[in-house]
């Protein structure tokens, strides 16, 4: 009896100081991991919002630039740290559908970490410096197939979200691009972009807010089917002539370790959601030209499971085309 009593008082601390140290939730700064390079959309909207969190918070909560492997070495920072709330990362669409799809982390899915919430949603798109002589969409694809492979395109990292945008364009229109592949950073297709070694890039039309609001470069087309309102002259694809409807972008989703308590991600989320809502973060969305996309955990955990299932049905069928190698 003495035994089961005292056993029962070392379950009863132990779930006391673990409830006391939730409570207390967070006892020191709080580490956002950044799976990509800094100067990058993902970097700045992640900069943004965490920015407007702390206000919310008693410690600080600092970005970490964590780069390499399309997104994996972020990833696997994240995944090994303490499910304690403390490090917690932003995880985009190669951490959710390249890694696991090409198996690049054995043993990773979804399980090893919880969803906090989702922030934006960003169409890709293809953009041109400002001088290229291609002034819609459909001249740029008609050159591609009178031309094959004599437009040099830069997208972030062969096998990656922006090289499956490209490859599934040629497959629908027959047209042919010369692909050019840098790490997984829109900071690098600007610069490539902007010395000429290619002729345009794949990636969200946030990336390159800077180069088209001071006319360096011109957005083409963004593969979504709803105008953006931060870039009314760059049309959706589905009002462009060539008859497309390939919707392809990336998101930002804000991840925890698995095992991370149930209270401390409900307060994460709660913190992240009033910054979400304020006045400063809309409208600094809608000045770089990004969707807001809220989903709370519950949500973009159910979206995220059912995202990867499409397009893993996607990427197997370019696969057994010999379009796409896994």
């Amino acid at each position: 009896m003495k035994l089961k009593k005292a056993l029962l008082g070392l379950v009863c601390m132990a779930t006391f100081a673990a409830s006391t140290a939730q409570a207390e939730y967070p006892k020191r700064d709080v580490r956002v991991i950044v799976p990509a390079a800094a100067g990058g959309g993902t970097d700045a909207i992640v900069r943004k919002i965490s920015n407007l969190a702390e206000e919310s918070m008693p410690v600080s909560m600092y970005v970490e630039n964590v780069a390499g492997g399309m997104t994996a070495t972020g990833l696997l920072q994240l995944i090994d740290a303490r499910p304690d709330g403390q490090t917690i990362a932003a995880i985009t669409y190669d951490s959710i559908i390249t890694i696991p799809w090409k198996g690049m982390l054995p043993g990773f899915d979804m399980d090893r970490m919880r969803m906090i919430a989702r922030i934006t949603q960003e169409a890709d798109a293809i953009t041109v410096a400002d001088n290229a002589p291609y002034k819609k969409f459909e001249d740029l694809i008609s050159t591609a197939k009178a031309k094959p492979a004599t437009i040099r395109i830069g997208i972030q990292n062969m096998g990656a979200r922006t090289h499956l945008t490209l490859l599934q364009l040629q497959d629908l229109t027959g047209a042919k691009f010369k692909i050019v592949s840098y790490d997984n950073s829109a900071a690098t297709q600007k610069e490539a972009l902007l010395n000429g070694e290619v002729d345009a890039v794949v990636t969200s039309l946030g990336d390159l807010a800077q180069l088209i609001e001071s006319g360096q470069a011109r957005g083409l087309v963004e593969f979504s089917d709803t105008q953006n309102e931060g870039f009314p002259d760059v049309p959706p694809v589905t009002e462009t002539n060539t008859g497309l409807d390939l919707q392809m972008g990336s998101f930002i989703t804000l991840v925890a370790p698995e095992r991370t308590p149930d209270d401390v991600i409900q307060k994460l989320e709660a913190t992240y959601h009033k910054a979400y809502k304020s006045e400063e973060f809309q409208k600094w969305l809608t000045k770089v030209g990004v969707t807001p996309a809220w989903l709370g955990a519950e949500d973009v955990t159910q979206w995220s499971r059912d995202t990867q299932q499409h397009l893993f049905k996607t990427m197997d069928g370019l696969a057994e085309k010999g379009v796409l190698e896994k």
